[in-house]
């Protein structure tokens, strides 16, 4: 596949001044100086290798929601009536609770505004740099790549962070990309045929080492991660620039991002349900940063200042999700030093990225997720409760206090309700139906809510089809969502023996979305 670029005068003066810079630094600098100062800045940021003395508002939170779902399962066996099933409308009433904090905090995305990128000046927008870390990723890589290229105003330099590969990615970055194999561990000279691309080859070691071996090399003002299987639109990295620019305390920003699996039956199924997943979850991404609490960006696209990523010392690879814990480090550095900094939804930057197609891969993708969850939450449970912290300290990590435990509350709901159907307690299943259904009528409002405000946000309306949601929405209690507290259970396994591995996913949607497209 060929693939034209058009470079623009913004995008080669940075390439020129990339190209200066790093040619400029002494090679033993680049390689070994910014290496310890960001184990050292990891050493002093991270409460996992420096832990914070816990507090007792913490203890209380985290031990009363393990309390609260021992007293209410034990009331399944003494009541009689919708009460019965406590665990249940427990779950409910949390999960309703959240819709109406985030239906109040995204009433402004009634009132559209231009996308910031429309009217930036392009001029003065900060550079930027966009690693992609890859581990035996030729099969998408020429379609990721296809997209980074043809920016609007894109990045300054481009790095394949190349973790080891053992397939074909050599040969493509020689053949196809004009790259030069570079000695191990140092970064290549530009692509002799786009002058932005580079190739740095490291030890296979996973993502988050990676990942932290292209930020030492690089010197744009700003740093994006796009996944070996995140296909940006064409003005991505534009808007990301843009956002930067606009807001000059943002060190972290995220992307919306949509789903793509393969075409198969089970891909279509699970595509259906993660489409909408994936729309109320930035919706409620952006409630959280007007409560300035958000704490996830999605690291298959996501934009950083690079001079605090260094600060904090890069990604931990210690963690299952290098991208989550990194929000909490940022947060915590901020308030430490008094600096003010924040983490944003971007609406007008968009990508798509390959989500899993069967049930196998779902598991692990939410296993891990959950178990790095848990893990997160374990390091920085001193934040929780803790007012020093303002509104993520006092709201946002109590309510994580409580994610911890809440698929195991659903699907305990599900296991009392299962007993009760089969036990012929004919008025408790009517009582608890009831309660079901009033549940899914609530479900099916903020449903069509959240479709409409994203659509006015980001002006993306392909998949958000209300008829399809509103199947999603009844369908979802009794499927997705009990697959969804499933792999968060088998987390909570993860978590508690130890585990590190991630699993392997198949990639295929990502490229047959493309080709089906072309």
């Amino acid at each position: 596949m060929d693939i034209d670029v058009t470079e623009d005068a913004t995008l080669t003066d940075d390439v020129t001044l990339i190209n200066h810079s790093l040619s400029s630094e002494p090679a033993a600098t680049r390689s070994a100086g910014p290496q310890r100062s960001l184990r050292e800045a990891l050493a002093a940021a991270s409460p996992r290798i420096n832990p914070r003395k816990g507090t007792w508002q913490s203890a209380v939170i985290h031990g009363s929601v393990t309390a609260l779902w021992l007293l209410l399962f034990a009331r399944a066996f003494f009541l009689h009536g919708a009460f019965a099933w406590s665990t249940g409308i427990a779950y409910v009433l949390y999960d309703t609770l959240l819709l109406a904090f985030v239906t109040v905090k995204t009433l402004p995305l009634m009132r559209r505004s231009l996308p910031a990128h429309r009217s930036a000046d392009t001029a003065n927008l900060p550079t930027m740099g966009v690693i992609v870390a890859a581990h035996n990723e030729a099969a998408v890589l020429p379609v990721t790549l296809a997209a980074l290229l043809r920016q609007s105003h894109g990045p300054a330099q481009i790095v394949i962070a190349d973790d080891g590969s053992t397939d074909g990615t050599r040969a493509l970055l020689t053949s196809h990309f004009g790259l030069s194999e570079p000695a191990p561990g140092a970064l290549s000279a530009p692509s002799s045929r786009y002058p932005n691309l580079y190739w740095l080859r490291v030890p296979h070691g996973g993502k988050a080492l990676a990942l932290n071996a292209a930020i030492e090399v690089m010197t744009t003002d700003t740093v994006m991660t796009v996944d070996a299987d995140t296909l940006l639109a064409d003005n991505a990295t534009l808007a990301m620039r843009a956002a930067f620019a606009h807001t000059p305390k943002l060190v972290a920003a995220t992307g919306i991002l949509v789903p793509v699996c393969n075409r198969t039956a089970s891909g279509r199924v699970f595509q259906w349900f993660q489409t909408y997943e994936y729309m109320r979850n930035f919706i409620a991404r952006f409630a959280w940063m007007r409560a300035d609490s958000l704490l996830l960006v999605s690291g298959a696209f996501a934009s950083f200042r690079r001079e605090a990523l260094v600060a904090v010392g890069g990604f931990d690879a210690q963690c299952l999700v290098e991208d989550y814990e990194l929000i909490h480090r940022l947060r915590r550095y901020s308030v430490d030093h008094d600096l003010g900094w924040e983490v944003r939804v971007v609406g007008d930057a968009h990508a798509q990225t390959e989500a899993p197609a069967e049930l196998g891969q779902f598991l692990r993708q939410r296993r891990r997720w959950f178990a790095g969850f848990l893990q997160t939450q374990y390091w920085n449970r001193d934040m929780t409760g803790n007012a020093r912290y303002g509104t993520l300290g006092r709201l946002m990590l109590p309510v994580k206090a409580f994610d911890t435990m809440q698929p195991i509350y659903g699907l305990t709901a599900f296991a009392l309700l299962l007993g009760f159907v089969f036990g012929g307690h004919g008025p408790i299943v009517v009582s608890i139906f009831s309660v079901i259904g009033l549940k899914t009528a609530i479900d099916l409002a903020f449903y069509v809510w959240s479709i409409h405000l994203y659509r006015r946000w980001t002006g993306l309306t392909r998949g958000t089809s209300l008829p399809m949601a509103v199947a999603a929405a009844i369908a979802e209690p009794f499927t997705f969502q009990l697959l969804r507290h499933a792999g968060a259970a088998l987390g909570w396994l993860q978590f508690l023996r130890g585990g590190k591995t991630w699993g392997t996913q198949h990639r295929s949607g990502l490229v047959g979305a493309t080709h089906s497209t072309q």
